[in-house]
C-alpha cells in the first residue's frame, strides 16, 4: 500500500492495523544530538490515548512506546528512529457482524473498491489508532522546533453549535487547554460543550466540531512558492487525519465575503522586524511563512460509528441493517487536538529543515554573526 510516508527531509512512515499486534513508526531525517527518551513522547501520547473520560472511547490501551533504534546515550544518532506500540485491548469479536456489511460513513466500501478485500476489524489501516505513530513522531518534531523557539498548540473552538470565544489565539496556554476534558480554553463554552456531548452520548449518537491550531515563533521564509506551499502541505497533513472534512487558515472562508481593502494586512515598519498590524493571512503569504503566527482551523465530522440501527447494504449489494458495536468516541475533538498538533509540527519541522538546507551560505554566516 503506497502513501504511508509523510515528509521530505523529516520523514515519518507508519505501519500496523488497529486489531493487529501493534504499530510501527519510523522517523528518518531527525538530526543527530537531540536529547530524546520515552518520557519525551508520553505527555502527548497520554493526551491522545483512549479512556481519558466519558467523552472518549473506553478502549483500554497503555500506549507505551518502545524505542528500538536511533537513540544512543540518550540522544538521537542521526539514523532512523524506530518506535513500536503493542495493541492489548483489541476486541475483534465486536466487529464480526460487519464482515459482510458496509458501515455508513466509513471506508469499508472504498477499501473493497480499491483492494478487492478489507480488514473489517475496527477499520484496519484506516483506523484512527494509526495516529498513535503520528503523535509520537510529532512529539519529536515539537522538541526539535522548541530549540528554535517555535511552539505548536491546538484547542477546541466549537462542538455542534456551541462556539468558544478566543480573543487572541497566540495567548492561549497549554494549561488553559488541558483544564477541561474537552480541551477548550473558554471555560463557559467548555462546560456547554461537555453537556452537549454527554446528551449526544446518552442518545446513542455523536457530534462534530472545529479545532484551531496555532504555531508561534516561526521565521519568515518557510515553504515553497509553487506546489509545496506551506498552506498546501498543512492542508494535506491535516486532511490526512481521520474525520477531518475541512481546512482553512487565516481569515479562511470568511475572506469570500470581504473586500481586498478589508482582507489585506498592512505592514508596520521595524523595529524589531517587518510585521503586519493584523494577521488575516494566517501567517502564510504566497505559500511561504511571513513570520506572523500561523493560525488554521479544521472541521471534524461526527463519529461515524454509533450504537444504533442504520440502513446499509451487504458486499453483494443487498439491503440490510447494521448496529455498530465496539467502543467509540461520542465526539472526536478532545483526542484530535494532539493529533492535529502532531501533523502541524511534522509539516513545520520538515519545511524548517528544507529552509535551513536552502539558505545561502553568506546569509547563514551573517545571521550567525548577529545572533
Amino acid at each position: 500500500m503506497a502513501g504511508n510516508t509523510f515528509g521530505k527531509l523529516f520523514r515519518v512512515t507508519t505501519a500496523g492495523v488497529s486489531h493487529g499486534p501493534g504499530y510501527l513508526c519510523i522517523i528518518d531525517g531527525c538530526p543527530a544530538g537531540l536529547p530524546l527518551a520515552v518520557d519525551d513522547l508520553l505527555p502527548d501520547l497520554q493526551r491522545r490515548k483512549p479512556g481519558q473520560s466519558k467523552l472518549t472511547t473506553q478502549r483500554d490501551e497503555a500506549d507505551l512506546p518502545e524505542i528500538w533504534s536511533g537513540i544512543f546515550e540518550g540522544k538521537t544518532d542521526g539514523t532512523p528512529i524506530g518506535i513500536v506500540f503493542r495493541n492489548h485491548d483489541h476486541r475483534s469479536q465486536d466487529y464480526s457482524d460487519i464482515a459482510d456489511k458496509y458501515r455508513p460513513g466509513h471506508a469499508d466500501y472504498t477499501f473493497d473498491a480499491k483492494y478487492g478485500f478489507r480488514d473489517y476489524r475496527g477499520g484496519g489501516r484506516s483506523s484512527a489508532r494509526e495516529t498513535i505513530c503520528r503523535v509520537a513522531a510529532g512529539a519529536v518534531a515539537k522538541k526539535l522546533l522548541a530549540l528554535e523557539g517555535i511552539r505548536v498548540l491546538g484547542y477546541v473552538t466549537q462542538v455542534g453549535t456551541v462556539r468558544a470565544v478566543i480573543p487572541d489565539p497566540t495567548a492561549i496556554s497549554l494549561e488553559q487547554v488541558e483544564a477541561t476534558p474537552i480541551r477548550c480554553p473558554d471555560p463557559q463554552a467548555a462546560a456547554a460543550m461537555i453537556s452537549l456531548i454527554d446528551s449526544v452520548r446518552k442518545d446513542c449518537d455523536s457530534i462534530g466540531g472545529i479545532a484551531e491550531l496555532v504555531a508561534v515563533g516561526l521565521p519568515a521564509g518557510l515553504g515553497e512558492p509553487v506546489f509545496d506551499k506551506l498552506k498546501a502541505d498543512l492542508g494535506k497533513a491535516l486532511l490526512s487525519l481521520p474525520a477531518v472534512v475541512g481546512f482553512e487558515y487565516g481569515s479562511g472562508f470568511q475572506a469570500a465575503t470581504l473586500r481586498g481593502s478589508e482582507n489585506n494586512d498592512y505592514y508596520l515598519p521595524p523595529p524589531p522586524r517587518i510585521h503586519t498590524a493584523t494577521n488575516r493571512h494566517g501567517g502564510i503569504l504566497g505559500g511561504i511563512s511571513s513570520g506572523e503566527p500561523i493560525v488554521c482551523r479544521v472541521a471534524i465530522k461526527p463519529t461515524s460509528s454509533i450504537p444504533r440501527w442504520q440502513p446499509t447494504v451487504t458486499r453483494q449489494g443487498e439491503a440490510t441493517e447494521i448496529f455498530v458495536r465496539g467502543r467509540h468516541d461520542p465526539c472526536l475533538l478532545p483526542r484530535f487536538i494532539p493529533m492535529g498538533e502532531a501533523m502541524m509540527a511534522l509539516t513545520l519541522v520538515d519545511h524548517w529543515l528544507r529552509w535551513k538546507a536552502g539558505r545561502p551560505v553568506a546569509a547563514e554566516a551573517a545571521r550567525a554573526n548577529t545572533s
